[in-house]
């Protein structure tokens, strides 16, 4: 495991956001995902680009839905920025901050710093960096210098190898082994996504949720196959930070009040 990054920590709360308090800290949030493409609310099976459902055609107005079942946080992901590597959906990210009134974490074509400072400007909470972050983990440590506690690192899994550029390439590293290394920077979160589970409404892959969580202390964020109440209770029984849904949500499989209840049901004592 890498060792150098140590020294980018700032000792506040390892991973946490400043003004989060005990409650996000021991309850699991469930965090609605708000895919954009083309300036339209879809989802992907797979992240399959070919294989996309169009679920609303103003992705404010979903933001502002979710919220009102109770979402205290918001996952946008800006899916032609993924691949293009390039956000390409901004006017969507505004209206949507500014409507929902909860903090919106944002991923999708982030490879600059520019470019995370664009976002911080736009009202984003916390920007999820994932292609760059997997080829030059130390572009990481100068971001989280920067922007402590506002870093996500996105790992995206397919068989456990660690995929980049909106999934369409594979590299040869495992979501552990990165992980292990970027574990001492001030990240706000890991967000980890099977690849396989998502958008398949088929349950979430535990073995590998459990490996990364006992492999690091960072905030661990699941996405990826959620789609029961039993999901939830799970990944709520292993003390993650929350789990990111989406299709689950919008083909009404699972609703949202539903899930929260189930997640602080399960929280543990603070």
């Amino acid at each position: 495991m890498a060792e150098p990054f140590a020294s980018a920590s700032t000792g506040a709360g390892r991973g946490l956001d400043p003004g989060d308090g005990p409650t996000t800290a021991t309850r699991m949030q469930i965090i609605p995902a708000i895919d954009l493409r083309g300036g339209k609310c879809v989802r992907l099976r797979q992240g399959d680009y070919n294989d996309e459902t169009v679920f609303g055609e103003d992705p404010a107005a979903m933001a502002a839905r979710w919220v009102a079942d109770g979402a205290e946080r918001l996952h946008i992901v800006d899916l032609d920025g993924a691949r293009d590597g390039r956000p390409a959906n901004l006017d969507a990210v505004r209206a949507i901050v500014a409507r929902a009134g909860v903090p919106c974490q944002f991923g999708g074509g982030v490879r600059s710093r520019e470019t995370f400072a664009e976002l911080m400007a736009v009202g984003v909470d916390r920007v999820v960096v994932g292609t760059r972050a997997v080829m030059e983990p130390a572009w990481v440590v100068s971001l989280c210098r920067e922007f402590p506690h506002r870093v996500c690192v996105g790992l995206d899994a397919r068989d456990g190898r660690l995929a980049r550029d909106g999934w369409t390439r594979e590299t040869g590293r495992t979501a552990v082994e990165l992980a292990r290394q970027l574990d001492e920077l001030p990240l706000a979160a890991i967000v980890y996504t099977d690849i396989h589970r998502d958008g398949m409404m088929g349950g979430v892959n535990l073995e590998a949720v459990e490996d990364l969580a006992r492999a690091i202390r960072t905030p661990l964020i699941a996405s990826g196959g959620v789609t029961t109440l039993d999901d939830v209770r799970a990944l709520a029984a292993r003390a993650l930070a929350g789990c990111i849904v989406g299709r689950a949500l919008y083909e009404g499989t699972l609703r949202l009040p539903e899930a929260i209840r189930a997640a602080a049901a399960r929280a543990s004592p603070p």
